[in-house]
């Protein structure tokens, strides 16, 4: 019996993790679903019964008395002050990506307490329109629920530490809906139990999509045309790309200090990113929102929009993801920055006449690069998101993103 005891509880645990793994893809469903309805009602419903109207951030809006740019305004704006107050006096905010994998990885665990808040805090800006992503505030919940679980697998010895490693790498695989990405981030955990908790992540998340509807992910793109048209232009689409992520970095370290110099003042910090993410919409109306139902609409309504309104866009959300997220807008930014490098894409090729599906692989695939200063992980993030032909563009062009050295001025410490 003993010769069996380690082979089956190494059986069970993967079997475990495989049902933590479903557990934390269904949660990432319900998490976008729940998300979805919120901003149908708000966005959608609740100005129509009202009768105002939201400036085509969302197409299918009518103008009513509130005039055609009003809307944003109250919602952003009402947004700072809710997500403001909710920080001041609930005392939860989303913690970011890095920090919960950092936290994860050096402690092979995270707090679990007031799972219910958390979920409120991650799920409010996205509510208000916040050019923040979903990955920040749902993977710490997540990783929470998973160390609870962990925590009653004692009796695997050292393996309940990677219930919380291989359950928060299933949420990031579940939330990207990109396996690749999801097995090689950078968490601790064996092999076969981060492929075992992804594979279970990414049946449920697809299956409840299938059965119910909702969900998110990324975007998909048809086919590229890779010709001498498009090669002769991938190095100015990825210096585009480049000077976004630039333009990214160069909000995060300004919006820090001005954060630093406002102090604790939670509610002054929203209202101010709130105000500046109105105008900002009223404008640009693609820059406000995480950015994944949103790629899906350029894709067939980019050709309608001026160059240079999709170009704007792509610079200013790489400008305001970072504002929203040093002032209290907590969240991710994968996928607002995706979005950027896919509204610049899709202005570059209005302008250079090549494949429009190249140029977005090329952006997209540079900022990427230039944000997160890793190649690889930049085109593993994005490789389902493009054709087989894509996948050298996206190499090549997030390698000139990261190769380019980054100016000392825009280096935060």
């Amino acid at each position: 019996m003993g010769l069996l005891a380690k082979p089956l509880n190494r059986v069970l645990f993967l079997a475990c993790v495989l049902v933590t793994g479903a557990l934390a893809g269904a949660f990432v469903w319900a998490f976008f679903f729940c998300m979805d309805i919120g901003i149908e009602f708000a966005w959608h419903t609740l100005p129509e019964v009202l009768g105002a109207a939201v400036s085509g951030a969302l197409p299918g809006m009518r103008p009513g008395r509130f005039g055609v740019l009003a809307w944003p305004l109250v919602m952003c704006v009402g947004g700072g002050l809710v997500i403001g107050l909710y920080e001041k006096h609930v005392g939860f905010a989303p913690e970011e990506l890095n920090s919960v994998m950092a936290r994860v990885k050096s402690e092979g665990r995270y707090p679990y307490d007031h799972l219910g808040k958390r979920s409120i805090a991650a799920l409010l800006p996205l509510l208000f329109g916040g050019s923040v992503g979903p990955e920040a505030g749902l993977t710490g919940v997540i990783a929470g629920l998973c160390t609870w679980v962990g925590d009653r697998m004692r009796r695997f010895g050292s393996d309940f530490r990677a219930m919380t490693m291989v359950g928060t790498q299933a949420a990031l695989t579940a939330v990207f809906t990109a396996p690749l990405y999801g097995f090689a981030a950078p968490l601790a955990g064996t092999p076969d139990g981060r492929a075992t908790a992804g594979a279970g992540a990414l049946a449920a998340f697809v299956g409840l999509g299938q059965v119910f509807g909702g969900g998110g992910g990324l975007p998909r793109f048809t086919a590229a045309n890779v010709g001498a048209a498009e090669l002769a232009w991938l190095v100015p689409l990825a210096l585009a790309g480049t000077a976004a992520g630039w333009v990214f970095h160069a909000s995060g370290g300004a919006t820090q200090v001005l954060a630093c110099k406002m102090g604790a003042r939670p509610v002054a910090k929203s209202l101010l990113a709130g105000a500046i993410l109105a105008l900002c919409g009223m404008a640009l109306p693609y820059t406000m929102f995480a950015g994944e139902a949103q790629a899906t609409m350029l894709q067939t309504a980019y050709a309608a929009i001026p160059a240079a309104a999709l170009i704007a866009t792509g610079f200013v959300k790489a400008a305001v993801t970072p504002l929203c997220i040093n002032l209290g807008w907590r969240g991710g930014h994968f996928f607002p920055v995706i979005f950027s490098g896919i509204s610049l894409g899709y202005g570059f090729a209005l302008v250079s006449g090549v494949d429009p599906v190249f140029c977005v692989a090329a952006c997209t695939a540079a900022l990427m690069g230039t944000v997160m200063r890793q190649p690889l992980m930049a085109a593993l993030l994005l490789i389902m998101c493009f054709p087989l032909k894509g996948v050298v563009v996206m190499l090549a062009a997030a390698t000139i993103g990261a190769a380019i050295p980054l100016p000392k001025v825009l280096r935060v410490n």
